[in-house]
C-alpha cells in the first residue's frame, strides 16, 4: 500500500482523518472506504451502524490476509478449478498471521440431548479450524458430505420415495430420427407406438421399445441390426381428405447404458452420477404413463386419476401426479406425489370468451382491448368443428372486424360474402353472435376464419397462463390435503399404477417397492430469541414454530419523526391510524402522534398525482422547518382502493420516483383493525424505518459457530422471471445482504434486470470502459460488501452465499459465474481479500414430502397434522455422496408442509453438517414480517420479496411494448436480446428493508 493511502493505526471505528482503502466509498454515507489490510481508516467517521443498541457493540475487527490475487488471474483459476484443467501458476503461501480463535460451541437451548450418530457421525458443533484456501491445481468441485448429522431429538418418519432395485440387464441405447419432422411429443408417440405394433415381431425380437417422445429409444437387450429405416403410416386424426399420413423412422445404435457405473455411483464409490443410465432408466417407467396419460413435464394428469372440477373463467382442473426417478443413498428412489394442473373446459370458443371477459351482452361489438386479451389467451389453442366432419384446428389469432363484417371471395370468384352469410348459405347455420370476431386458423397468408360459437376446445390442453386470484384459491381449496389424507393418496397412485404387472417394466428388469421411506430424522432445538430489556418477556423460547408479541418490545424500536397518511378508498383513516400508533409506541418505537401534513383522500384514477402532491407538500414543510429535524417523508400510510391492480403503482412512484417509504393497507382491514393486524404492520413498519424486531439470544453471546467467531456476512440470492407466455419482459435479479453482525437481521436488497429467462446473476459483478477512468469495476456484490463495512465498521471474513432458484442441471453452471463474480468482487475491492465462501442452494420446487410415521402421535406433530418444524434429514433420501440435506423449519398452516431442499456447491469454510443445519434453522426464526418460523432461509426469502417487487416498477413500460405491438410482445429472440434496465431505487428506501 502507498504511503499516501496510510492511515493511523487503528480499528475501522471512530473518527478521525486517514488515507482511504484501495476502493473510495461510491456514496457519502459514513465509513469512508474500504479498509486497507494493516487497518487505517477511511476518510470520515467510521461508526457502527445507527439503529442498534449499544448493547450489542461488535468485537474487534477481524483482518484476514489472503496472498495477492489478480482480476484477471483468479477468473482463470475459478475456471480451472470448476473445469478440473490444470493452471499454469501455483498459490503463494500464506504468511503467518494471527487469527482470531472461534467462539465457545453454541450449546442446545433446554434439557440436554442424547444424541446417538446416524451414519458415519462428525463433530456435533464444534468449528473446525478454517481449512487453507485451495491451491489453483486443487479441484473446487462440489464439497462432498463431510458426516452426518446428530445433534437434535431422533423420531421416525416417511418420505414419498420409493424403492427400486434393477436387475443386471443389456440395457441398449438407440438414436430416432422421425421424418417429416414432428414437434408434438405425442404424435411422435403414437407414431412409435405404431411402429411397435407393426414390426415388433418382425423387426424387433419381440423386444419392447421405451420411447422418450424426441430422439431416443431403450431396449433391454440388442435388436438385431445396428441400423434400420422404417415406414409408419398413421391415421390422422384432424379429418379431412387425407386420412393416413406416412413417416419415416430411422432407429440407429447409438451406446450401451453402464449399469456397473450407476451401483458404484450409489455405493458413493464413484463421484460422477451416471446421468444417462439413469434417465434410460426413467423413460422405461415413464413410458407406459406417457401413452396413456396427458403429459405435462414430469408430470401425468387425466379427468379419470381423480376428481376434477371448475376454476372459473372457462378453466377445469384435472389432477395426476409426479414421477421421478432419483439416486439417493439408499439406491435408486422413485419420487412420486400428487399433482394438479388447470386446463381449457371442453366448451365452445364462444362461452369461453364469455366467462373469462365476464361479458354481458354478447351482442355488443368487442373493444380492441377484449380482442387482444382474447388473442392472447386463445393463442395455440386447438379447436374442433364439426359442420363438415370433425376437423382440428390450431388458433394463430382473432379476426379485427366481427363474423358479420369479414368479406371473403368464394371459391376464388369475384362474389364476395361475409363469413356470417357464408355459413348460412352453405351449412344453414345461423349464427347467434354476428358480432363477435372470428378466430383464425391457417397461415397469415392463407388465413381460415371460423365462428367462435361453432369452435369447440378440444380436451386434455393445459393453460399456461397465469393463475388470477379466484382461480388460486378455487385451485388450493381442490388440492390442498393434510398430511394423512395426502399420503394416502400417494399410496393409492402407486397401486393404480401397478408396476410390477407393467410389461415394460418388468422386461428391464425393474422392481418398484410398494411402500414409503421410513427415515431416522432429527429435531432440531429452535434458537432463544432476545426482545427489548423493558419488556415483560425479554427472552423468547419459540414453541412448535411460533410465539406472539404479548408483553414483548422490540429490540431496537424505529423512530418515526415525519409521517403521513393517503386514502384511496371510501374509509376515514383517522381511527385506523390512530390505533395502529399506540401499537407501534406500545411495542417500543418512537412514533410521533402528528402527521407532518394533513391526511389526504383521493380516487384511485389520481394516485401518481396525489402521491406527487404529498412529496412536494411535505418537502416544502420540511423545508421551512427547523435544520435538526429529519430532512425529508420517514413514512407513508396508504389505504389502497378496493378495487385491486393499484399496489404496484403506488410502490413504484414511492421508490423509485419520490424516495417514501410506505406502508400499504387493505381497506377492509383498516375499516375493522383487530390485534392481531395491527402487531404485524408494526413488524414491518419498524424494519422499514431501520429497527430490529428481535435478534437470535445465541447470536448476542457469540455462540453460533461459524456466524459469530468472526465478521460473517450473509448473502441471498434470486432471479424471478415472467410469467409463462410474457416473452417482453426481462428477468429480475435480487441480492440481498446481512447489514449488521453479530446479529444478522438486517438485509440491504439490490435488483437488477437481465435477460428474458437468464438464470445466472449477470450483475453480480460488472467492469465498465470508462474514457477517463479506464476499467470501472463494480456490481452488487461489492456495493453490498461496502455497505457492511459502513454499517459495522468491519471487513468480513466469511461469506455465506444462500442461492435460490437453481435447478440442479444449472449447478456447474451457477458455481461457475457466480463464484467466479464473487472472488472478482473481492479482490477488486483490495487486492489479495479472499474470505472464505459457503455456497448453498435452496430449493422449494421439488416433490419430497415428509410425513409423520404415527398420524396420531401428538408429540410429534403440529396442530396442523405435520411433522415438527426443525425437523432435519440428510440420510437415506439424500444424494449419495453431496452435502446437501432437507430441513422442514416451519410449522404447517394448511395442507402438507413442503420442507427446504439445501445442497451446499462450494465450502472453504469447512461445515460441519450439524453447523450448516443448526445455522440455518436458526436464521428462519428471524424472519422480520410475522412471529413464526419461515419455511425458507430468511436471506432467501428477502431476495424473492426484493425481485418480485422490482417487477412492479417495470409492470407499465411491459404494457405499453404488449399494446403497441398487436398484443403478442416482442419475439424470443428480442427480449433475449434487448431489456430496459430497472429505475434505481431512492437512496432513501434502499437504505431499509423497503421490501418486506
Amino acid at each position: 500500500m502507498s504511503d499516501r493511502g496510510r492511515g493511523r493505526r487503528g480499528g475501522g471505528g471512530g473518527s478521525g482523518r486517514g488515507g482511504g482503502g484501495r476502493i473510495p466509498s461510491s456514496s457519502g454515507g459514513r465509513g469512508g472506504g474500504w479498509p486497507s489490510p494493516s487497518g487505517g481508516r477511511g476518510r470520515g467517521r467510521g461508526t457502527v451502524s445507527g439503529g442498534g443498541s449499544p448493547a450489542f457493540n461488535a468485537p474487534p475487527m477481524y483482518q484476514p490476509q489472503q496472498p495477492s490475487m489478480t482480476v484477471s488471474s483468479l477468473s482463470r483459476e475459478v475456471e480451472q478449478k470448476l473445469s478440473l484443467q490444470p493452471s499454469s501458476s501455483v498459490q503463494p503461501p500464506v504468511t503467518g498471521q494471527r487469527v482470531q480463535q472461534p467462539a465457545p460451541v453454541a450449546q442446545p437451548v433446554g434439557p440436554p440431548v442424547t444424541a446417538r450418530p446416524v451414519q458415519q457421525p462428525a463433530p456435533a458443533t464444534a468449528v473446525q479450524p478454517p481449512k487453507p484456501l485451495p491451491e489453483s491445481s486443487k479441484s473446487i468441485r462440489v464439497p462432498p458430505r463431510p458426516g452426518y448429522g446428530t445433534v437434535g431429538r431422533k423420531c421416525l418418519i416417511r418420505a414419498n420415495h420409493f424403492l427400486v432395485q434393477v436387475a443386471d440387464r443389456d440395457l441398449h441405447h438407440y438414436d430416432v430420427t422421425i421424418s417429416p419432422e414432428v414437434l408434438s411429443k405425442k404424435v411422435c408417440r403414437e407414431i412409435m407406438s405404431q411402429l411397435v405394433n407393426d414390426y415388433k415381431h418382425s423387426h424387433l425380437s419381440d423386444r419392447e421399445l421405451a420411447y422418450d417422445g424426441r430422439k431416443s429409444v431403450y431396449t433391454a437387450g440388442p435388436l438385431p441390426f445396428d441400423s434400420k429405416e422404417f415406414v409408419v403410416k398413421l391415421a390422422n386424426d384432424s379429418g379431412g381428405a387425407r386420412r393416413e399420413r406416412d413417416f419415416k423412422v430411422s432407429i440407429k445404435f447409438a451406446a450401451k447404458a453402464d449399469l456397473h457405473h450407476l451401483k458404484q455411483f450409489l455405493q458413493s464409490r464413484q463421484s460422477d452420477a451416471p446421468q444417462e443410465t439413469i434417465q434410460a432408466l426413467d423413460v422405461v417407467l415413464r413410458a407406459t404413463p406417457s401413452v396413456k396419460y396427458e403429459v405435462v413435464g414430469r408430470s401425468f394428469f387425466h379427468n379419470t386419476l381423480g376428481e376434477y372440477g371448475v376454476l372459473t373463467d372457462g378453466l377445469e382442473y384435472w389432477k395426476g401426479y409426479y414421477q421421478s426417478l432419483r439416486p439417493t443413498q439408499m439406491g435408486l428412489s422413485l419420487n412420486i406425489d400428487m399433482s394438479a394442473r388447470a386446463f381449457y373446459e371442453s366448451i365452445y370458443v364462444s362461452e369461453y370468451v364469455f366467462r373469462y371477459l365476464n361479458l354481458r351482452d354478447p351482442h355488443r361489438f368487442m373493444s380492441d382491448l377484449d380482442r387482444m386479451k382474447v388473442k392472447k389467451v386463445l393463442k395455440g389453442v386447438k379447436v374442433e368443428v364439426r359442420h363438415q366432419g370433425i376437423r382440428r384446428y390450431r388458433i394463430s389469432g382473432v379476426s379485427a372486424q366481427p363474423v358479420k363484417e369479414i368479406m371473403f371471395s368464394v371459391d376464388g370468384t369475384e362474389i364476395r360474402t361475409s363469413v356470417a352469410d357464408y355459413f348460412r348459405q352453405k351449412y344453414n347455420i345461423v349464427l347467434r353472435y354476428p358480432m363477435l370476431p372470428a378466430i383464425q386458423a391457417g397461415s397469415s397468408s392463407k388465413p381460415v376464419y371460423l365462428p367462435m360459437e361453432i369452435c369447440s376446445i378440444v380436451p386434455g390442453q393445459r393453460y399456461t397462463k397465469m393463475l388470477n386470484g379466484r382461480q388460486v384459491t378455487e385451485m388450493l381449496k381442490a388440492t390442498c390435503q393434510r398430511p394423512g389424507d395426502r399420503e394416502r393418496t400417494i399410496m393409492q397412485i402407486v397401486r393404480t399404477n401397478r408396476y410390477d404387472a407393467d410389461k415394460m417394466v418388468k422386461e428391464f428388469g425393474i422392481e418398484v417397492r410398494g411402500e414409503l421411506t421410513t427415515i431416522e430424522a432429527r429435531v432440531l432445538q429452535p434458537p432463544m430469541l432476545k426482545y427489548h430489556e423493558s419488556g415483560q418477556e425479554s427472552r423468547v423460547d419459540p414453541r412448535v414454530g411460533q410465539w406472539n408479541m404479548i408483553n414483548k418490545k422490540l429490540v431496537n424500536g424505529g423512530r418515526v419523526d415525519t409521517w403521513t397518511c393517503v386514502s384511496f378508498s371510501r374509509i376515514d383513516p383517522d381511527l385506523f391510524c390512530r390505533a395502529l400508533i399506540d401499537m407501534c409506541c406500545s411495542k417500543g418505537m418512537v412514533f410521533n402522534s402528528t402527521p407532518l401534513i394533513p391526511f389526504r383522500s383521493a380516487h384511485a384514477g389520481q394516485i401518481e398525482k396525489i402521491l406527487g402532491e404529498i412529496h412536494k407538500e411535505c418537502t416544502n414543510r420540511l423545508a421551512a422547518a427547523p435544520v435538526n429535524q429529519v430532512n425529508h417523508l420517514q413514512l407513508l400510510i396508504v389505504i389502497v382502493p378496493e378495487v385491486s391492480g393499484h399496489y404496484g403503482t403506488i410502490k413504484r412512484v414511492c421508490e423509485t420516483d419520490l424516495g417514501i417509504v410506505s406502508q400499504c393497507c387493505h381497506p377492509k382491514n383498516v375499516s375493522r383493525p383487530n390485534k392481531q393486524y395491527l402487531e404485524n404492520l408494526a413488524l414491518k413498519i419498524n424494519v422499514k424505518v431501520g429497527g430490529r424486531n428481535s435478534v437470535l439470544e445465541q447470536a448476542l453471546h457469540r455462540r453460533i459457530p461459524f456466524l459469530t467467531d468472526m465478521p460473517t456476512i450473509v448473502f441471498g440470492a434470486d432471479v424471478t422471471h415472467p410469467q409463462p407466455g410474457e416473452d417482453s419482459s426481462p428477468s429480475i435479479a435480487a441480492v440481498v445482504a446481512s447489514m449488521d453482525w453479530p446479529e444478522v437481521t438486517k438485509y440491504r436488497g439490490i435488483v437488477s434486470a437481465q435477460h428474458h429467462r437468464k438464470e445466472i446473476i449477470m450483475d453480480l459483478y460488472t467492469e465498465k470502459e470508462d474514457p477517463k477512468k479506464g476499467i470501472v469495476r463494480g456490481g452488487m456484490i461489492m456495493e453490498l460488501l461496502k455497505e457492511f463495512r459502513r454499517s459495522t465498521g468491519m471487513k468480513p471474513g466469511r461469506i455465506i452465499f444462500y442461492r435460490d432458484g437453481v435447478s440442479e442441471g444449472q449447478f456447474n453452471q451457477v458455481l461457475l459465474d457466480e463464484m467466479d463474480a464473487i472472488r472478482k468482487a473481492c479482490t477488486s475491492l483490495e487486492e489479495g481479500y479472499l474470505p472464505r465462501v459457503t455456497f448453498v442452494v435452496v430449493q422449494k420446487r421439488h416433490h419430497t414430502r415428509l410425513f409423520p410415521a404415527n398420524h396420531n402421535d401428538r408429540n410429534m406433530t403440529d396442530k396442523s397434522g405435520n411433522i415438527l418444524p426443525g425437523t432435519v434429514v440428510d440420510t437415506k433420501i439424500c444424494h449419495p455422496t453431496e452435502f446437501d440435506f432437507y430441513l422442514c423449519s416451519h410449522a404447517g398452516i394448511k395442507g402438507t408442509s413442503r420442507p427446504a431442499h439445501y445442497h451446499v456447491l462450494f465450502d472453504e469454510n469447512s461445515f460441519s453438517a450439524d453447523a450448516i443445519q443448526n445455522l440455518t434453522n436458526y436464521l428462519c426464526y428471524t424472519y422480520a414480517r410475522c412471529t413464526r418460523s419461515v419455511s425458507v432461509v430468511p436471506p432467501a426469502y428477502y431476495a424473492h420479496l426484493a425481485a418480485f417487487r422490482a417487477r412492479y416498477y417495470i409492470e407499465d413500460d411491459i404494457a405499453d411494448l404488449k399494446s403497441t405491438s398487436g398484443g403478442d410482445g416482442a419475439t424470443r429472440s428480442t427480449a433475449s436480446a434487448e431489456f430496459k434496465p430497472l429505475p434505481t431505487i431512492h437512496r432513501n428506501v434502499s437504505n431499509v428493508m423497503f421490501y418486506c
